[in-house]
């Protein structure tokens, strides 16, 4: 009778399934003994902490929660955090989460491509900026202080704004600053081993057909000039590139570190059929992404509305083995 009121009572008990792994440093290539990581999930206020634990001297971490549905692990190690997806379903049990040594120098990190693209309207001109970072080393760049982009812009009428999507993961809004160095600012957001992609948004006061200048402070392998389909840019020191075959924008290669350009027509819809038709043929420059900065406000509604709904819609398909993705510090 004792015997089989013992099996009742083990079959009533729920199993308990921890969250358990190893941090890996893949600056050394060894398991990271004294990283934070946090188990969270999506509530209503967003995203939420349950709770969190060290990593011990083998790098090996145990968080002692059952989980049900979408979290996220968010590891903190050398002043940047790192995010790990666990959807519906994945395993929670022998993690691998990667974490690099941080410094404030750029180390292997640099501007791989830098574009603008100049849309004149109404006495004011909307500047949409994107820097494309790519980081070959195994050191992740951080300088709270001083900022990892630093950017030129003259005479902003309404404050900059920066989305910043770290390698793997979303775009999020990232803090910017002016600099002590007239009409420099700086973007407060790390450079991890991988892509990071920095998009900014901001309006200036022009007069169509009149100079504007600007500057290239970053060390930038190919910075390219965009016109909108209808809009005209000439200037010094500028190749021209092309249209893009899906939006008509004119594409204009910079081969200095300054430019004075000016800008004369409107801005007329692509034509319907290149509209329509997708070509792959000409230049594309990342499909003129700098243009989706129209609706920056938008996308960063829909970045963060997906983060609401829950991580669940982008795991419909069967969970991968492993999914890093890097969130901001």
């Amino acid at each position: 009778m004792t015997k089989l009121l013992t099996i009742a009572l083990f079959v009533a008990v729920p199993a308990f399934s921890a969250i358990t792994g190893t941090v890996i440093n893949r600056s050394t290539g060894q398991p990271q003994p004294g990283a934070t990581v946090a188990l969270n999930k999506l509530g209503q206020n967003g995203i939420e902490m349950i709770d969190q634990a060290k990593s011990d001297a083998q790098g090996k971490f145990t968080i002692n929660q059952e989980i049900q549905g979408p979290h996220l692990l968010r590891t903190a190690y050398d002043g940047v955090t790192y995010n790990h997806m666990l959807p519906p379903g994945s395993p929670t049990s022998g993690l691998t989460v990667d974490v690099y040594n941080s410094s404030k120098q750029p180390g292997a990190a640099k501007v791989s491509k830098h574009m603008l693209l100049f849309e004149p309207s109404g006495g004011q001109m909307l500047i949409n900026e994107s820097f494309i970072f790519a980081n070959d080393g195994k050191t992740a760049w951080n300088d709270s202080d001083n900022g990892t982009l630093h950017f030129y812009a003259h005479g902003v009428v309404d404050r900059v704004q920066v989305n910043a999507t770290a390698p793997g993961g979303m775009p999020i809004g990232a803090p910017v600053n002016k600099t002590s160095k007239p009409d420099i600012y700086a973007v407060d957001f790390p450079v991890k081993p991988g892509e990071t992609r920095f998009d900014l948004t901001y309006t200036v006061p022009y007069t169509a057909g009149e100079p504007y200048q600007g500057k290239v402070v970053t060390k930038d392998e190919n910075t390219y000039l965009i016109a909108p389909n209808g809009i005209t840019l000439t200037g010094p020191d500028l190749s021209d590139l092309g249209a893009e075959p899906r939006t008509q924008a004119h594409i204009y290669g910079l081969s200095g570190t300054s430019y004075k350009i000016q800008l004369t027509g409107a801005e007329a819809a692509p034509p319907a059929a290149a509209a329509d038709q997708p070509d792959s043929s000409g230049p594309q420059i990342e499909q003129i992404m700098p243009r989706v900065f129209n609706q920056a406000k938008l996308i960063l509604a829909l970045a963060l509305g997906i983060l609401a709904l829950g991580f669940a819609m982008l795991y419909r398909a069967e969970p991968p083995k492993e999914s890093n993705e890097r969130g901001r510090h």
